[in-house]
């Protein structure tokens, strides 16, 4: 769905599966400086929104989710996962329950895919599943905002900011009174500075929970009853997954950032060297410069050179060897 706020001065529309949104306003670092300073917004009203109601809503959820939830309080954020059989990641869901529906949003054009799953589980439980993409639109405030959020909007509160369910007829009211916009672009810069993962861009279809961190956020340990919790369990008690996620510092003196799936060598072993990963999404940062993160094999040293491409990269650890 096409964003009315790309109308705004200075908007150039972002590309790929963020198609529909403002990349950025006409200076990224600006806008990545407002979003770190906890002012302005991130328009991601081409998100997918779903809502689940009904009386067994966080009891059914709870059986197909890699998070507890059963018991989520009023107003309380999490995150979670729907993996496959096999224990790939299929979905992710950012959540929040306001006291008679759940709320959450995915990632652009898989909430087909997810409703789909979702309806097929339905069975004898009282619950509704239905896709409000086209009524509600994601915005959100950094943390640290004062931004007075509009009365009867739904919130989800995190670390990182706030993410509002907001009407999609209220987004230019909302624009004009709560500016600077900010591009995703900006947005995508402090995701990757905080190593926060996200489908489609660090996993791939073999993606397992393990390799970037997300035991604990979307990963709820205690529990069982979900598909793919088995190979959870099996990865957590007896082994170790095959890679894990790095952040990546970039050379500066490159002019052109490494696209993602970008292959990663030892810089050691010369341009010949083997394939130990890939990069999955580069930005430049307004303070830290070029940097990136990466899947690479579990068991590369953690003090390697790298280089992604022809550019060399220094890693820091994220998920443990």
């Amino acid at each position: 769905m096409k964003s009315p706020l790309l109308s705004l001065p200075g908007a150039v529309p972002a590309e790929g599966v963020d198609e529909g949104v403002a990349a950025h306003y006409g200076d990224l670092f600006r806008e990545q400086r407002a979003l770190a300073d906890g002012t302005g917004f991130v328009d991601l009203s081409h998100r997918g929104v779903v809502t689940v109601t009904g009386e067994d809503r966080l009891s059914w959820l709870h059986l197909l989710l890699t998070q507890h939830v059963s018991e989520l309080p009023v107003g309380e954020a999490t995150e979670a996962l729907i993996l496959s059989a096999h224990g790939h990641i299929e979905h992710a869901l950012y959540l929040v329950d306001d006291g008679s529906t759940v709320w959450a949003h995915v990632e652009p054009g898989t909430q087909d895919a997810l409703i789909a799953y979702l309806e097929s589980m339905k069975f004898f439980y009282r619950v509704e599943v239905a896709d409000r993409t086209g009524d509600f639109a994601v915005v959100h405030l950094p943390a640290g905002s004062i931004a007075e959020v509009p009365e009867g909007v739904v919130v989800r509160e995190t670390a990182y900011g706030r993410d509002l369910f907001l009407p999609r007829a209220d987004l230019e009211e909302f624009a004009a009174a709560h500016g600077p916009a900010v591009g995703l672009l900006a947005h995508e810069a402090l995701r990757v500075e905080h190593h926060r993962p996200r489908l489609g861009f660090e996993t791939d279809h073999r993606t397992i929970p393990h390799e970037l961190g997300w035991i604990g956020t979307a990963v709820h340990l205690q529990k069982g009853c979900y598909r793919g919790q088995e190979t959870v369990a099996r990865v957590q008690n007896l082994g170790k997954p095959p890679r894990r996620l790095v952040f990546l510092h970039l050379d500066g003196s490159e002019v052109h950032l490494p696209v993602p799936g970008t292959e990663i060598r030892i810089a050691d072993e010369g341009p010949e060297g083997r394939r130990i990963g890939f990069v999955t999404t580069s930005v430049r940062h307004h303070e830290l410069g070029p940097v990136a993160l990466a899947l690479v094999k579990r068991n590369v040293p953690v003090d390697a050179r790298l280089v992604a491409g022809e550019t060399a990269a220094a890693q820091e650890v994220v998920v443990e060897p």
